[in-house]
Order: structure tokens, then C-alpha cells, then sequence
């Protein structure tokens, strides 16, 4: 057949894996689940050996669906959640739990352990924190490893390697310890536009050790993405994963970003993007969190968004990344948590359809009776950032507010507080996109991806809050899409990143704003949006005293 690439992305519970041909058609998927331990509250911890296993277990059962053999595979790339991962000099996993278990050696993304040593980070005033957004978050690696070293120090004496856990996948796959750039410049404060670590930065915050190894634990070897991994596939890994040793491995990409690669670059209006033009998209992923990826010729310096770094996506381009944290848990927590989700759960059952759909159709039922099926919520608000806000904000200590309850516990209630939660994270979406247009970026289109844009309320609403067209890629799986780019570039078939985004992003479905009195009607409640926030943050200083 012709030639195959791998994607294999490593998401927050599952690994899996995609089978694309050079057109970036996909041939065939997988997934595998991953266990989560959740030890105590802001704890999230994982097994980088149960990660490996499942990502060996998706890559044999997409190439088992897309009937390819190893000789077809010309090429793999990897992406994974910014996950923290802990190994000691035999690369056997070294424990970053309070419980001690070896087997838990990864901090996953989203545990909020170390806000206490981000907000230390942060009081310093570092320059380095320019270049991520002003803010330093505790889901990034620096205030983690601090953690670690403050909280359980026999575990940072034993540890040889500290890898971002993109990074581990290709250190895994190939024996050659190579840092993305993606990662080192996006999660660890390397800057990349200067091709070093920040030495002043590290003895600061009291990570002098790893500057007197000469960054040795951390990554002294930092690559662009796609770039080809020492010889390819160890012969072990290539026995882990039923492939041929020597396969080539592209340098690897966090799994938002590879979203992007998989579609901001798809022809659209009738020819391929300009550079100029690419800072009118954005890429939205969407997942267990969002993130919000724009591009520009020129560093753009936004408050409370990630970035500017320098060649972390697209290369030559900086990157600035918005994000929400768990945008997805949370429609997930405020459907499953309500008193009518079991008979929910039941009628989906018996039905074949979804939860999402069963709502949905409550939602096109209970909207004959209105003007459009936004206006059901008038009354009805919520405030996201039940685990914090990421972007603009970036304060990981705010909560939620919902604002209307009534006393009612109703399918009907809860589709109304459904819809009034996706609005909520469209207009966290509109706030982030509208820092970004106030400091140069001019987005008007936003290409989007992920578990949410299966949802047309989802797309509809993004679509009316934002003002912006909603682009879905052809393949709807641009995550996979993106790693498999890095694994097509590492074999050497594309002559970079961009000429194989050019040749394997294609758009989609577009969805087009309502405007008019939709329009008003979200002007309005993004007024309130706003609102509510400022008075969350006056409780919050009455209760201070």
C-alpha cells in the first residue's frame, strides 16, 4: 500500500492511536483507557509504564483496523497531555505520590498540587515569566518540580529524568533523551527564541541543583517538532509496539498543539494561508479542558494567555495559547451530578442515543415556545471556572457560580442548566478572543476539533457567542492528524511541518454566526459573564474581612 504514518496521542484517560495515509485521510483508529489516582483533593497522579502499555495496545488495534503491516509504516509521531514524569537511573519509574507506590510516577496535568509554590513563583517578578502569559500556572513544570523537591525529597535525589510526558514517549520509543521545543518552551520556561534555559530563573525559585548539572535532568538536547529521533524505533519498543526497529519517531508535541498542526493550516476562501492570514484563526481544542491556539509574525504579549513562544507550533511563529480548565469535566460533572442523570443514563440506554442528544432534543422541544434556543437561559448563568480560570484570569483559586436556580430537579431544569454551562464556556471562549484581538491578533475564524464540536449545541453556541465561523476539519480527528504530521516530516516524505500541514489539513463543515438579535441577546449575557465574575471576586473580599 501506500505509505502509512502513526498518530499516537495520550489524552488525560485514554492513549490512542490513528493510521493516515499522505492525503491525511485516516485509515484506521484505536483507544486504550488509562487508570487515574486521585489521592487527595488537587492530586492527579498516573503510571508512565500503563500509559506505554496502552499506547502499544491502540497502535496494534488501529493497524489491526487499517489492515497495514510494520513494513507500511513510514513514520510515528507523539503527543500526550503536560504531564509531569519522574525516572531514576535504569529508567524504572520513581514515585511522585504521597502513598510512596513506584508504579505512580506521573503528575498529570491537571493536579494542582503546587499552587503554593506557582504563587511563590509568581511574587518573584521573573522576566522568564513574560513568556507565559505573565503568570506562572501550577500545571506547568517548574512549580511541580519545586513540589517535588520541597515535598518529597528522596524522590528528587532518586530521580535521573524529569520528562514532559510527550517527551517520554519518545524517549521511551527511541533510547535517545531529545526535549520537544513545543514542550521545554511552553511547560518548562525554556526560551526558545534564545535556544537556552534560564540559569538566573532556576536559582531563584530554588532549583539551583539542576543549573549546577547543566540541566541534565530536564533536557539538554531541545528540537524542533518533527525533526527525526536519534535511529528511529528501539528493537524494544518496535517489539512493544508490533512495528519494524529503525521506524522513523518525529520530536513530539503536546496534544493541544497538535490539534492546531492537524487543521489551522487547511486551505479556506479558496488558497492555503498566509502567515498574515493566520492570526485571523484560531485553533480550539476541545477535550476534558480547551485550548485556544493563535499564531503571529510578531510576539504578541497578552495578560493571562500562555505565550508568546517562539516556534512552538507552527515553526517561525509565535504561539499564543488560551486555555479553560476542565471545560468538558465540567458539562460532564453538571449533567452526571444532577438528581435525574441516572434516569438519564437509562433512557439513553434503552434509546441508542446519547446523553447529549437525549438533552438536546429537551432543549429543541422547550424552544418552540421562544424567539431562538439561547433565550432559554435568560434567566438561567453560570461562571465556569469551577477549577479555576486559566486565560485571561489566571487565578487557578477561582471557583463556579450558577445564578436562576429554581426549585426544581426536572430533565427539563437540568437541559436549561446544560445549555446555560455550554453558554458559559462559549463566553469564556469569547473573553479569551477578545484579549487576544486587544493586544494584535484579529481572529474572526476558529478552526475546532475535540469531543465537544460532535455536539451541535456546542457549535452553534461558540458560533453566536464568539462571532466568529467555526470551521471543523475534514478529518475530524486533527489530534491524531497533528501527531501523525510530525511522524510524516520525520520520515523525511514532507520537507517540513508546514508543506505537510499543507498537504494533509483539510476544512470542513463551516458553521456561521446568527448575528442579529442572537447577537444582542449574548452581548447582553456576556455582560453578565463579566458581571459575575466581579461579584464572586466582592464575596470573596467581604469574607476576607
Amino acid at each position: 500500500m501506500d505509505a502509512a504514518y502513526i498518530g499516537i496521542d495520550v489524552g488525560t484517560g485514554s492513549a490512542r492511536a490513528g493510521i493516515f495515509d499522505k492525503s491525511g485521510r485516516m485509515l484506521g483508529q484505536a483507544s486504550r483507557e488509562i487508570q487515574i489516582w486521585r489521592p487527595q483533593p488537587d492530586f492527579v497522579e498516573q503510571s508512565s509504564d500503563g500509559i506505554w502499555a496502552a499506547c502499544a495496545a491502540a497502535v496494534a488495534g488501529a493497524m489491526a483496523q487499517a489492515e497495514v503491516g510494520a513494513e507500511d509504516v513510514r513514520g510515528i509521531g507523539f503527543d500526550a497531555t503536560c504531564s509531569l514524569v519522574a525516572l531514576d537511573a535504569d529508567d524504572k519509574p520513581v514515585s511522585v505520590s504521597p502513598t510512596g507506590e513506584n508504579a505512580r510516577n506521573v503528575v498529570v496535568w491537571m493536579d494542582h498540587r503546587a499552587i503554593p509554590q506557582a504563587e511563590r513563583i509568581n511574587a518573584g517578578g521573573h522576566k522568564v515569566l513574560d513568556y507565559v502569559g505573565g503568570v506562572i500556572s501550577p500545571e506547568m513544570e517548574t512549580p511541580k518540580l519545586l513540589w517535588l523537591k520541597e515535598n518529597l525529597p528522596d524522590a528528587w535525589r532518586r530521580a535521573a529524568r524529569f520528562f514532559d510526558l510527550p517527551d517520554f514517549l519518545t524517549y521511551r520509543a527511541t533510547g535517545v533523551d531529545t526535549r520537544s521545543l513545543c514542550s521545554a518552551v511552553c511547560k518548562w520556561t525554556y526560551l526558545g527564541h534564545e535556544d537556552r534555559w534560564d540559569e538566573a530563573y532556576f536559582r531563584a525559585i530554588g532549583l539551583g541543583d539542576l543549573v549546577d548539572e547543566g540541566f541534565l535532568r530536564i533536557g539538554q538536547k531541545v528540537r524542533p517538532m518533527g525533526e527525526a529521533v536519534g535511529r528511529g524505533l528501539s528493537e524494544a519498543a518496535a517489539r512493544e509496539l508490533g512495528l519494524n526497529p529503525g521506524t522513523p519517531v518525529g520530536v513530539s508535541i503536546i496534544d493541544a498543539h497538535a490539534g492546531g498542526l492537524g487543521m489551522i493550516g487547511a486551505a479556506l476562501d479558496g488558497g492555503q494561508p498566509t502567515p498574515e492570514a493566520m492570526e485571523a484563526r484560531l485553533a480550539l481544542i476541545g477535550g476534558t479542558s480547551s485550548c485556544h491556539m493563535a499564531v503571529s509574525r510578531e510576539a504578541a504579549f497578552v495578560p493571562g494567555v500562555w505565550g508568546p513562544y517562539y516556534s512552538a507550533m507552527v515553526p517561525g511563529m509565535w504561539l499564543s495559547e488560551g486555555g479553560q480548565s476542565a471545560t468538558g469535566a465540567l458539562i460532564d460533572h453538571v449533567i452526571f451530578s444532577h438528581a435525574r442523570a441516572a434516569e438519564l443514563r437509562a433512557e439513553a440506554e434503552v434509546s441508542g442515543r446519547t446523553v447529549y442528544e437525549l438533552l438536546n432534543a429537551r432543549l429543541d422541544a422547550l424552544a418552540t415556545s421562544t424567539d431562538f434556543p439561547a433565550a432559554l437561559t435568560r434567566e438561567r448563568h453560570v461562571l465556569p471556572d469551577f477549577h479555576g480560570n486559566r486565560s485571561p484570569r489566571a487565578d487557578p483559586t477561582l471557583r463556579g457560580v450558577i445564578s436562576g436556580l429554581a426549585l426544581s430537579d426536572t430533565v427539563d431544569d437540568l437541559a436549561l442548566l446544560y445549555l446555560a454551562t455550554i453558554q458559559a464556556v462559549a463566553h469564556g471562549t469569547r473573553h479569551i478572543i477578545d484579549t487576544m484581538n486587544a493586544r494584535g491578533y484579529a481572529i474572526e475564524t476558529v478552526f475546532a476539533c475535540g469531543g465537544g464540536t460532535k455536539n451541535p449545541v456546542f457549535l452553534r453556541e461558540h458560533a453566536d457567542i464568539t462571532g466568529c465561523r467555526i470551521v471543523l476539519p475534514a478529518e475530524p480527528e486533527a489530534v491524531l492528524l497533528g501527531a501523525a504530521i510530525l511522524g510524516a516530516v520525520a520520515a523525511g516524505d514532507f520537507s517540513s511541518v508546514p508543506a505537510a500541514m499543507a498537504a494533509m489539513n483539510r476544512a470542513g463543515e463551516v458553521v456561521a454566526p446568527a448575528g442579529g438579535a442572537v447577537a444582542d441577546y449574548h452581548a447582553a449575557k456576556h455582560r453578565v459573564f463579566l458581571r459575575m465574575y466581579d461579584d464572586f471576586m466582592a464575596y470573596r473580599k467581604m469574607m476576607a474581612g
